[in-house]
């Protein structure tokens, strides 16, 4: 399968512009991977919730067709699991679904 799991875990804000977004939107334009997949978990899920920038940035992302998910458990540990369902991130309990990425083969960046 032609999919692509990148699972962001930092707070740093330049990543999410200077890397992630970057490689992400170029990624679906280009025709690199037929599918990406964006999975915020642990300090990414609270930047993510508070800060509008990276909203909009999360929400480009989803334009070009992007999917993102987001750990559950890390969103209603931040209080931010409302501010990312109305971004349209599928906010979720993440341990399995990752552990069925990973031993389904499928490719997964970690940042």
């Amino acid at each position: 399968m032609d999919k692509l799991h990148i699972l962001w875990t930092t707070d740093n804000k330049d990543t999410i512009f200077n890397m992630l977004s970057m490689y992400a939107i170029n990624s679906k334009r280009r025709g690199w991977w037929k599918e990406v997949n964006v999975i915020l978990w642990g300090a990414s899920v609270k930047l993510a919730g508070n800060d509008t920038q990276v909203q909009t940035e999360i929400l480009e992302m989803q334009q070009h067709g992007i999917s993102v998910e987001a750990c559950k458990d890390c969103c209603d540990n931040f209080n931010v699991a409302e501010v990312l369902l109305k971004l349209g991130i599928n906010v979720r309990y993440m341990g399995e679904p990752m552990t069925a990425y990973i031993k389904a083969g499928e490719k997964l960046i970690c940042i």
